[in-house]
């Protein structure tokens, strides 16, 4: 993999990710009119910066995917590249290579961000075809951009009503320009560092599993860790904060706390995630009440240590929870951690078998322990497969508006938002 001033050297200003269009017969090329908008952008782009011969000023995948190795092209262009273009349509957010690829990008800039604390977003969109809102999955529904900037016919048309029809290629020479001046400024300003390749036969879809509902599903993250004003005897206060939820186990090499860094980390798997710390979480001492949605529980070792905390973890770990999903953080960066780590293991094996067995099962690596931020955003997508898997089999299926029967798959229920109330 290319690493700093070498990766930005050689890496193209913009990945163009778009829908392939199945041919219809006839011969005609159905993705022409994509390549040509490619061809303006990389024209207006070079002509902005000062690229040199043979640099590419952007890349798609056009020839790549009927070749050999593909698959590692595109997760190279990926980790590298500056800027991210989705082409906007309703294929595009139907296509699971399409929301792999935007996957893949987005773990840059949450990377970024837990290490800096400081957003990122490098994500430019561009219409291809109009989609209405409410079709938008939350990674592109949360996007703050204004596509009438470009202008009102391409906002209303897209850049294929543009392009397709000579009435409207002023239209379109002003939004492809104006585009490339967005790409440009955005690369020029905001600098994330390159990323590991992502295997596409493990990566999961930014979009959520196919045939899902575009809106963000429901998740909690429980925090099960100590304060600054509980911590063990000895215990390092650098990695806690005033609350649970102010952890970081990875510091110093990142600055966010860690369950933010999980939220945008299921955000970026169109999940809406709900955050809370065990010690105050009322709602799991209710074992009777069917699951709400799935959840990832977020264990510090350390937080074993308190007598009263262990006992309220067994209890919990008594109830048969299978849509709990455990992960055990554990940098090995933190030489206090790692010379107690027989004691606190042990510990939490004891006091909570059945989650830990559990996790096991499912996910070894997060359970047995997630040594870095890198292996903790690779692992955690499957965390969050795991409980949604076992929260689908175990929740309560919920009457469907449309008078669904027996045997109706359960639905992901969201918070009630001001749409919702009667």
């Amino acid at each position: 993999m290319l690493e700093g001033s070498t990766a930005r050297a050689t890496a193209p200003y913009f990945f163009l990710s778009y829908a392939h269009t199945p041919g219809y017969g006839g011969g005609t090329d159905p993705d022409m009119w994509v390549e040509r908008l490619f061809r303006d952008l990389c024209d207006h782009v070079a002509a902005m910066t000062d690229l040199p011969a043979g640099a590419p000023a952007g890349f798609m995948d056009r020839e790549v995917r009927s070749g050999e190795g593909w698959s590692e092209r595109l997760g190279e262009v990926l980790a590298t590249c500056r800027v991210f273009v989705p082409l906007f349509s309703p294929r595009y957010f139907a296509s699971e290579m399409c929301g792999k690829e935007w996957y893949a990008f987005a773990q840059r800039a949450i990377h970024h961000r837990a290490r800096s604390n400081q957003p990122a977003e490098a994500i430019v969109p561009a219409l291809w075809v109009p989609v209405p809102p409410s079709q938008l999955p939350g990674p592109a529904e949360r996007l703050q951009f204004d596509h009438r900037d470009f202008g009102d016919r391409y906002a209303s048309d897209g850049l294929y009503g543009l392009i397709k029809l000579r009435l409207f290629a002023e239209e379109y020479e002003r939004a492809v320009y104006k585009l490339a001046r967005r790409i440009v400024n955005v690369a020029d300003t905001t600098r994330i560092g390159t990323g590991r390749p992502v295997d596409y036969r493990q990566a999961p879809s930014a979009f959520g599993p196919r045939n899902s509902a575009s809106g963000p599903r429901p998740i909690r993250i429980t925090v099960v860790a100590p304060t600054r004003r509980d911590l063990p005897e000895g215990r390092l206060a650098d990695y806690y904060g005033d609350s649970a939820q102010d952890w970081n186990p990875y510091h110093p090499a990142t600055t966010r706390p860690l369950a933010y860094v999980a939220e945008d980390l299921v955000r970026s798997l169109n999940y809406q995630a709900t955050i809370t710390s065990f010690d105050e979480e009322t709602e799991h001492g209710n074992s009777k009440q069917p699951p709400g949605s799935p959840e990832i529980l977020l264990v510090d070792r350390w937080a074993l240590q308190d007598e009263d905390r262990r006992r309220r973890l067994a209890a919990f770990d008594a109830e048969n929870r299978p849509w709990i999903a455990p992960a055990v953080p554990w940098s090995r960066e933190d030489r206090q951690s790692m010379a107690a780590e027989a004691e606190l293991t042990g510990k939490l094996e004891r006091t909570m078998p059945s989650l830990m067995r559990q996790g096991r099962a499912h996910c070894r690596p997060a359970a047995r322990g997630v040594p870095s931020m890198e292996a903790f955003g690779q692992i955690l997508p499957q965390v969050v497969e795991v409980a949604a898997q076992q929260y689908l089999r175990h929740a309560t299926v919920y009457p469907s508006p449309t008078g669904g029967g027996p045997g109706e798959r359960p639905r992901l229920r969201g918070p009630v938002t001001d749409r919702d109330a009667p």
